[in-house]
């Protein structure tokens, strides 16, 4: 059985704890590698090493910082393949999910080769007499990335490339369960110029992350995970003066009017409610019909889209649509759901419970299942399944199905379905939810946009990626300026080109 490391100094390391947690392959049930769990003395003396390592990085120009993130972007590129196996084999989604996870994740990489434009200040001339201002952006110093299981590269991604391209070194704790993705992304930093310690990855369990959460030279942390854990965390580093965003749970709906594409918006809705089996935090886990009609016309074409999908290993490749779930315990907990829906009243109109792959009976498989008049008092509706469950909640009127997502206590993701434009712009105007889309199930936006839920889905006022983690990873410093008197000499006429 293979041991996992921690990277620290540019360098594998292994733990010293003697504590490990058991990394599954998702779809045989059985344990491929331990991860060593750091003590708090171990996370200490990775923060330390970071801040040794920080100086030098941030006086680093940002031009040459963004060249590193040029070559890393070509590096992950280059090992595409490799990364996407890495991140199937722990986590189990499907090989073309798991390149989308890294392509996403790559993509904010290339963003962050723009760092020289976007890190710029402002400078004002003569706001005064003979007194100019300006403005320049600093990085913060060391920062931390505690990240999830369900996206082993993107997420990392999210918070590794704008901290470091600020000029921050970063501690970066990805989950337990899916750590060999981190760990060849930062081999592949180094590889690409990154100094030794300025981005350190170290594995762990609460102890891991409470060290960093009490540690005096972590300036920053970023999360994402469950609601409650965000919630912690949050509160934790505020406390200890630390900035922090920090992103949880979602129950994303959407609405589907009367006037809908019905065959789009099913598509849609398979497509966004069980694709990687249900583990991202922008499913659609909840579709909205609004009337009977539309209801009864989408449940129909539901059923048999949901019947034919095929539920497999990562190593059947492109002819799976999902694989399993990441543990035991997450497979026992949905099906757990499912019951109760069942008993609490809603239609079970297509049931995942019962499903066995052959070969494969130990695996963490759920089946996918479909609801029809769920209602908003259930278990299934209240709570983030974070499986492929898909509730169908009935409504009668566009206002009653707007009231539907905006009393809910998560704020993440939405969408609409609609034929009618003054019905979107009202939506998208109205809807209390960081990400709306239109006709477009899961609206994750590109990344020179920005990442970010509202009510229980975050907490924090900036959010991932583009232009707020550039504001994130920095700090304003301004500068008001006079000069008295000066020599003025003779200038050069020739400029060294910068190597």
């Amino acid at each position: 059985m293979q041991e996992l490391t921690h990277f620290i100094n540019g360098q594998h390391v292994k733990g010293t704890s003697g504590r490990f947690t058991d990394v599954f392959n998702p779809a045989t049930g059985e344990v491929q590698a331990r991860t060593p769990l750091a003590t708090p003395d171990e996370m200490n003396a990775a923060i330390a090493a970071a801040a040794a390592a920080q100086p030098a990085w941030a006086a680093t120009n940002p031009q040459r910082r963004a060249r590193v993130m040029m070559k890393f972007a070509a590096l992950i590129e280059e090992h595409m393949d490799e990364l996407a196996e890495l991140v199937s084999r722990e986590h189990g989604k499907t090989l073309p999910d798991a390149r989308g996870d890294v392509q996403r994740g790559l993509e904010v990489v290339e963003v962050c080769m723009g760092a020289p434009a976007l890190l710029k200040g402002e400078y004002m001339n003569d706001g005064g007499p003979g007194i100019d201002l300006y403005s320049m952006r600093q990085p913060l110093g060391v920062v931390a990335g505690i990240t999830p299981f369900n996206f082993p590269a993107m997420i990392p991604l999210w918070k590794m490339a704008p901290a470091l391209v600020c000029g921050n070194a970063m501690i970066l704790k990805p989950s337990e369960r899916v750590p060999s993705t981190s760990l060849r992304l930062a081999e592949l930093a180094m590889e690409a110029g990154l100094p030794a310690g300025v981005l350190q990855v170290v594995n762990g369990d609460k102890d891991a992350v409470d060290t960093i959460l009490d540690n005096e030279t972590i300036q920053a942390v970023g999360f994402v995970g469950s609601t409650p854990i965000a919630q912690y965390i949050y509160g934790r580093a505020c406390s200890n003066g630390k900035r922090a965003q920090c992103f949880g749970g979602a129950k994303n709906h959407m609405i589907i009017m009367p006037d809908a594409d019905m065959d789009k918006a099913a598509d849609a809705l398979v497509g966004a409610g069980f694709g990687a089996a249900g583990e991202r935090c922008m499913a659609i886990s909840v579709a909205v019909p609004v009337g009977d009609k539309t209801a009864d016309a989408l449940i129909e074409r539901l059923i048999p889209r949901i019947e034919k999908l095929k539920v497999g290993p990562y190593t059947s490749e492109s002819d799976v649509d999902f694989g399993p779930v990441i543990t035991a315990a997450a497979k026992q907990r949905i099906n757990g759901l499912v019951d109760s829906g069942v008993a609490q009243g809603a239609d079970l109109v297509v049931d995942g419970r019962g499903f066995s792959l052959q070969g494969y009976e130990d695996g963490f498989f759920v089946g996918p299942s479909l609801f029809d008049k769920v209602t908003k008092d259930m278990d299934i509706y209240k709570e983030e399944i974070f499986g492929p469950v898909l509730s169908t909640v009935r409504t009668q009127s566009y206002d009653e199905a707007l009231d539907l997502v905006m009393t809910n206590n998560y704020g993440n993701g939405t969408a609409i379905f609609t034929a009618d434009g003054d019905t979107a712009r009202d939506f998208a105007s109205r809807v209390n939810v960081g990400m709306v889309g239109i006709n477009f199930p899961i609206p994750v936006p590109l990344s020179y946009f920005t990442f970010g839920g509202w009510k229980k889905s975050a907490f924090g006022d900036l959010n991932q990626y583009g232009p707020d983690a550039l504001r994130f990873y920095t700090k304003t410093k301004t500068v008001t300026a006079r000069w008295f008197s000066g020599i003025k000499e003779g200038g050069e006429f020739h400029f060294k080109a910068m190597d």
